[in-house]
């Protein structure tokens, strides 16, 4: 039977690997917000996508003062999670181009995505405190509050707004 050797990586490892992954996350949705702005029909819809783009900027000037805190240098890996729900959107947008339910397939994935972003900053908000990085976890948890507030605006557009007009159509 053959013996692994245990990986001598701890949590500083982890936090900074999931660092680098939410920093390519956030870089993709920058780049995946004006396409879904463009494609959004219901005007509130298009301002809330306009609104979390300038917001999605600040996320990342923030990660890169978390990168600061700990020594690194401003780096992402590919995240297969954003990659994969970021394509499930623009899968929406070419299926659903023109129909009534385009804004609340939109949404939806708007809102995979902002609940990807809670977890993996609430997370890191979590090890930077265990880690003793207070300047992080303040950093993290004004971006963990923003997720949450355009999470929580985006399921009063869906049921104020959205997903009454698709299902009306």
């Amino acid at each position: 039977m053959a013996t692994t050797k245990a990986s001598t990586k701890g949590l500083n490892d982890l936090f900074h690997g999931t660092l680098k992954d939410i920093y390519f996350a956030e870089k993709k949705i920058l780049a995946t917000l004006p396409k879904m702005a463009k494609a959004a029909q219901n005007p509130n819809l298009k301002a809330a996508f306009e609104k979390h783009h300038g917001q999605t900027k600040d996320h990342v000037t923030r990660l890169e003062e978390v990168f600061e805190v700990i020594g690194k240098k401003p780096a992402g890996k590919t995240c297969a999670a954003i990659m994969g729900i970021t394509e499930e959107g623009s899968e929406i947008i070419e299926e659903y181009k023109g129909a009534a339910a385009l804004d609340a397939g939109l949404l939806a994935a708007a809102q995979a995505v902002e609940h990807y972003e809670i977890s993996r900053y609430g997370t890191l908000r979590t090890w930077a405190s265990e880690l003793g990085l207070t300047e992080a976890v303040n950093l993290l948890d004004l971006t963990l509050a923003e997720e949450k507030e355009t999470d929580a605006a985006l399921t009063e557009l869906a049921e104020s707004a959205v997903n009454v007009a698709a299902e009306a159509a």
